[in-house]
């Protein structure tokens, strides 16, 4: 029989976020580096899929599954963690037996209704929901900074709450499913959402509801 579990909380961002959007730079006042954001009201939001992404490659990289081609891992181990939360690919599902989905849904993480406000206040002083940061290339001859590009971010401070539905389909596992998630949400603590890790951005702080 099939169940739902849920894990739930708020994704802070402690230093700056920046998961890209699409560029236009032909745009009057257009950035290099846009964000992604929500077309309807223009606002910043995380993508479910960036959360899963970055989630999935860190706990692959903790189990030692780390795939020798550029692909997800993926094996006909019905007892791997990383299969049942994430999935299996299309050429493993015909070797595999059993439950061949994944477990975990990863909804698109959208602002608190504080954050909201607190960037609307910023939109009217600055002209925009997000900070922009000026980053330079350094010529390694000369040690000067060249090529200036405008990078938007999330300021740090904002709050997006974020959901992840689990598919239960034995209640034994449900517990052992669930801390899987929560150690993937614990390394991204540790590691860095987005782009621009090792510049310091996308540092966040994960708070369960």
């Amino acid at each position: 029989m099939l169940n739902y579990a849920e894990i739930k909380g708020i994704i802070k961002c402690e230093t700056g976020l920046r998961i890209g959007g699409k560029e236009n730079t032909a745009e009057i006042g257009g950035v290099d580096n846009p964000i992604i954001r929500n077309p309807i009201d223009g606002f910043p939001y995380i993508p479910g899929s960036s959360l899963k992404g970055k989630i999935r490659f860190l706990l692959e990289h903790k189990e030692n599954k780390v795939s020798n081609n550029e692909n997800p891992h993926s094996c006909d181990d019905n007892n791997c963690m990383i299969c049942k939360v994430f999935g299996k690919n299309a050429d493993t599902k015909k070797e595999a037996k059993g439950i061949e989905i994944g477990r975990a849904i990863f909804r698109d993480a959208f602002l608190t209704e504080d954050s909201r406000k607190k960037l609307i206040d910023l939109a009217e002083q600055t002209g925009r929901f997000v900070e922009i940061k000026t980053e330079n290339v350094i010529n390694r001859k000369k040690g000067t900074a060249e090529h200036p590009r405008d990078m938007e971010r999330v300021p740090a401070g904002t709050e997006f709450e974020f959901s992840i539905s689990v598919r239960i389909f034995d209640k034994k596992e449900e517990e052992e499913i669930i801390n899987f998630i929560k150690e993937g949400l614990q390394l991204l603590e540790k590691d860095a959402l987005g782009g621009s890790g090792s510049r310091g951005y996308g540092k966040v702080k994960i708070e369960y509801k």
